[in-house]
């Protein structure tokens, strides 16, 4: 009877231990799927009533990654702009081109959500801005910033906006393709 008693005993107290030791188990957190990496294609287009006078194709690369989701693209030129103190006059210079940045990518029902930050500048010139000095560019900008939710392998148009003074118009389209 004792030993009977005995063997009760250790048997529950195996079950407990094995009980304690499942529950310590599964409370871990669960892994972090792996991260998942996209091609970003963007297109910036500058239309004149709906007709394509230029586009520009830019491409980059953006991890799910929690630790490395930020990717940039910088191209442009410094262009030089004459500036007057007193009697001498000096030059400074000035960005424009394309800027994109994007981050916080992440995978949602075979769309890609993120952010997207884009400064597209350009040089003109152009006698329809008031004091215009024509030994001074005009700069010509389109900024955009926003959560953008595109599908996967489909050219979208995320950013769209109106010159003020001309007829034309500027457009940033993305393609997001999973890079297997």
């Amino acid at each position: 009877m004792k030993t009977r008693k005995m063997c009760l005993t250790v048997l529950m107290a195996a079950l407990v231990a094995g009980a304690c030791f499942a529950q310590s188990e599964s409370a871990k957190p669960a892994e972090p799927p792996p991260p998942k990496y996209f091609r970003l294609d963007f297109v910036v287009r500058e239309l004149d009533s709906g007709k394509v006078l230029n586009s520009r194709a830019y491409s980059m690369t953006i991890s799910t990654d929690p630790q490395n989701r930020v990717s940039s693209i910088r191209a442009g030129s410094r262009v030089p702009v004459s500036t007057k103190s007193g009697a001498s006059s000096e030059s400074t210079y000035i960005d424009v081109g394309v800027n994109i940045d994007c981050n916080s990518a992440k995978e949602v029902q075979n769309q890609l959500a993120l952010n997207v930050s884009a400064d597209i500048s350009t040089t003109a010139n152009d006698t329809t801005v008031p004091n215009y000095n024509p030994g001074l560019p005009v700069i010509r900008q389109n900024k955009w910033t926003g959560n953008v939710l595109v599908p996967l392998r489909k050219a979208t148009t995320i950013f769209s906006s109106d010159d003020a003074s001309t007829k034309h118009q500027m457009q940033l389209e993305l393609t997001a393709t999973p890079i297997p």
